[in-house]
């Protein structure tokens, strides 16, 4: 890209000093139109492993980083070190997500007072408003966490069966 701007631009501009102001090596512009603008052996390589790179990150949901990839590389008969599998994953702006650590909500040893299960998961009701269940659902809001208590009649008719 680098190469074909200055190719283009080098009737106004010197040479010299547009390979400079972008960074390109007096070798690399020169090697470059000589190729005749054609992605050299290195860049053609690394283009085909950016892409077995991608697939493979995709296939494990961007869960892995080059050490795993690595390993399914090789098992998929593609010869790459971590090294790498490491560059091209940053040339490509690919970056592995941590799996979330699961986290206990719950402090079942505490010497607190516990309320006895009076139902013992049976919700069946023989008559409208003798059995309550309740719950407690915590959103996440603008302001913070916020709970918001629900009470429902544990009855058929009113649970809509029946």
């Amino acid at each position: 890209m680098k190469y074909t701007f200055i190719h283009g631009h080098s009737h106004t501009f010197h040479i010299q000093l547009m390979r400079k102001a972008l960074g390109v090596a007096r070798s690399g512009y020169y090697g470059g139109c000589k190729r005749g603008g054609t992605p050299s052996l290195r860049r053609r390589q690394q283009a085909v492993l950016d892409q077995r790179v991608a697939e493979v990150f995709q296939r494990r949901r961007g869960r892995s980083g080059a050490p795993r990839l690595v390993l399914d590389l090789i098992d998929d008969g593609l010869s790459v070190n971590r090294k790498s599998v490491a560059a091209s994953l940053q040339r490509q702006g690919l970056r592995a997500k941590a799996a979330r650590k699961f986290k206990a909500t719950t402090n079942s040893r505490h010497s607190l007072p516990v309320a006895p299960n009076l139902l013992e998961q049976d919700f069946t009701a023989k008559a409208p408003n003798q059995k309550w269940v309740g719950d407690i659902t915590y959103l996440a809001t603008s302001e913070g966490w916020r709970g918001a208590d629900r009470s429902l009649l544990a009855k058929s008719d009113r649970m809509g069966h029946g």
